[in-house]
């Protein structure tokens, strides 16, 4: 087990300027065959800590240059889109010093390394509901996603204050707003209506559902975009998760068969 992380002063980690693999360790993937959207639920924090006897705080903040690892893994593997899920909108139901902690850590992940991302061209991202999101992690994610607002390596989207269902309820309320406001006829709204009233619409669906830790569900990660992603459910905890990981997950991804609903 991966001891690595442990008494380190995660908040004052330096940020290398490209902590890229060995080109010769870097899988050959199929050509055509890597996801191109990637959905993680990085799940398992809490548990990584109080298995070494930790708060569960120390777990999230182990996980930080984890992220990182995953983010560099997806590039190199030739992911475009990697969505992170961060903070749902069920998490506000733990206590809350660990919300606060929780708020405050994002904050300060986005602060401290938006210069990283931009070097490694990251387009910063954002889904989720603006209420109860604190403001200053707002306001570091909108600084975020106008600096690399060009970048065009690979977007990541940080999933915080989320929910599946709460998006998708959203969607229907905009719907329902054209309707009223006699834009669009109510007999007539298609999936694609959906999906343009989604929070990021020009976004995939995703191609490549992970999550980490060993348990086997979705948590109302992404289910209009993943309803038809191929799942794959790692025994890591995600303080233990990282590129190489990743790459495994991706290669068992490259043997399916996606017919979606067809028979070839």
């Amino acid at each position: 087990m991966n001891m690595a992380f442990e008494h380190v002063d995660y908040t004052s980690l330096s940020v290398p300027a490209a902590p890229f693999s060995d080109p010769s360790i870097i899988p050959s993937f199929p050509k055509g065959k890597v996801p191109r959207h990637v959905g993680v639920i990085m799940d398992g924090n809490g548990r990584w800590a109080q298995q070494r006897g930790l708060i569960r705080t120390e777990g999230h903040q182990a996980a930080e240059p984890v992220v990182f690892d995953v983010i560099a893994g997806a590039i190199e593997a030739g992911v475009r889109y990697l969505s992170l899920y961060t903070f749902s909108t069920e998490n506000w139901k733990r206590s809350p010093q660990e919300v606060r902690f929780l708020m405050g850590f994002s904050r300060d992940i986005i602060h401290r390394r938006v210069a990283q991302m931009d070097q490694w061209g990251v387009r910063v991202r954002w889904a989720g509901r603006r209420p109860r999101l604190w403001k200053s992690v707002m306001d570091e994610l909108e600084t975020a996603m106008e600096r690399t607002k060009h970048n065009t390596t690979i977007d990541v989207v940080f999933c915080i204050n989320y929910g599946g269902r709460t998006e998708l309820a959203d969607a229907m309320a905009g719907i329902a707003r054209e309707v009223r406001d006699g834009q669009i006829s109510g007999d007539r709204v298609t999936k694609k209506m959906v999906a343009q009233h989604l929070y990021n619409p020009d976004i995939p669906d995703c191609d490549l559902l992970i999550r980490t830790s060993g348990e086997r569900r979705t948590s109302n990660f992404l289910p209009w975009q993943a309803a038809y992603a191929e799942l794959d459910f790692a025994p890591e905890l995600f303080p233990d998760y990282g590129r190489v990981p990743l790459w495994r997950s991706i290669d068992h991804y490259t043997g399916r068969d996606r017919r979606f609903g067809a028979i070839k």
